[in-house]
């Protein structure tokens, strides 16, 4: 299994921001000393739900600090990004560190963003699908052109290239956030694989899962391509010698976090968007994810790659919003979880994908 952990750079109750980025930093530096796979880092504007504005700038400084871990970002948010800047920026970060750099993009909220980035709600509603086409344009083609709905402009040659890395990838690998049946089928059609919530359990992702493979191959994407997609699994993680005292630490912090950061969201066209209750919402994630001691949490991910074929994590450590705390928890995930996990399973193919797999 490959397990990276996922920073927010959330700014829990009392603390300024410049602390919270302070935290998502050394969170990614300990997650290298602790033997992870990689940290993926989000993206929000306005809220302190998360305080980086800028996944792609995040991400430059950390493979600038770092020697061996992965960085991706989850997600850059596409309607709000030009895509042939975000994939500049993408090109650019792939090619200096030597393909550590993996971009993952998403649709977002239909919030104040679109409004004071200028590009409008139909760039959230119906603009994602010519973004992202444009966007794998520009990171697999020499030259690129547009003449769509949003983006228009006369074919200009790509500088730098991201096929251009000698002895590794030809280009950073894409992850498409998927919340949606049809943000599920845009990724399958497209052969990307999928970046998965943290609010959703195992079924559902092993459902959406099942649903990326079947549009897959109906898209003509091979059974090879279709079975090694490496869907990520976003999560949370907390590590205690009792579980209790795991459950303890997020439940006294993660609802205030939550409440003042979720809370913060501005729609752009004033529309209701219903909050969840944080109370409810953290005991859900505790039940969902690897949440009390080291067993227990590698127990978790391993029936969590079993029900959905998934053996890729990006597990949330910040949960305590404590510096010291988050540290440990990093710690304790790379020696004492990671060695009690597995080797990654086959990957699971399911319903009608599996049947069109083995049809001859």
């Amino acid at each position: 299994m490959r397990v990276g952990v996922f920073v927010l750079a959330a700014q829990f109750p009392g603390q300024g921001q410049g602390e919270a980025l302070h935290r998502a930093v050394r969170s990614a530096e300990a997650a290298e000393t602790a033997g992870l796979d990689s940290v993926w880092l989000a993206e929000h504007h306005f809220v302190p739900y998360g305080v980086c504005p800028s996944a792609v700038t995040l991400a430059a400084l950390l493979l600038g600090r770092t020697r061996r871990i992965g960085v991706g970002t989850a997600v850059s948010v596409l309607p709000t990004a030009h895509p042939v800047a975000l994939g500049e920026q993408a090109a650019l970060l792939h090619l200096t560190s030597g393909g550590r750099f993996t971009l993952g993009v998403g649709r977002g909220g239909p919030w104040v963003d679109l409004e004071v980035f200028g590009s409008g709600l139909a760039a959230y509603e119906s603009g994602f699908p010519e973004s992202l086409d444009l966007l794998l344009r520009w990171l697999r083609e020499p030259r690129v052109g547009a003449d769509g709905e949003r983006f228009s402009f006369r074919e200009v040659p790509v500088v730098p290239r991201a096929d251009e890395l000698l002895d590794g990838p030809e280009g950073p690998p894409v992850v498409v956030a998927c919340t949606s049946p049809a943000s599920v089928r845009l990724a399958a059609e497209r052969g990307l694989p999928m970046l998965l919530g943290m609010h959703c359990g195992d079924d559902e992702k092993a459902e959406m899962v099942a649903l990326w493979q079947k549009s897959a191959l109906a898209a003509g994407r091979s059974p090879d391509e279709v079975a090694s997609a490496g869907h990520v699994s976003a999560g949370v993680v907390q590590i205690a010698d009792a579980r209790q005292d795991a459950v303890e630490s997020l439940m006294k912090a993660m609802p205030g976090w939550l409440r003042r950061g979720l809370g913060a969201h501005v729609t752009v066209d004033g529309r209701p968007r219903p909050m969840r209750d944080p109370h409810a919402y953290t005991e859900l994630l505790c039940a969902l994810h690897p949440v009390g001691p080291p067993a227990l949490c590698a127990d978790r991910l391993a029936a969590t790659a079993e029900r959905t074929g998934i053996s890729r994590f990006a597990l949330l450590v910040e949960g305590t919003g404590d510096l010291a705390a988050t540290e440990e928890n990093v710690r304790r995930l790379g020696g004492e979880v990671l060695p009690l996990l597995p080797d990654a399973p086959p990957p699971l193919l399911c319903g009608a994908a599996a049947e069109s797999l083995s049809s001859p």
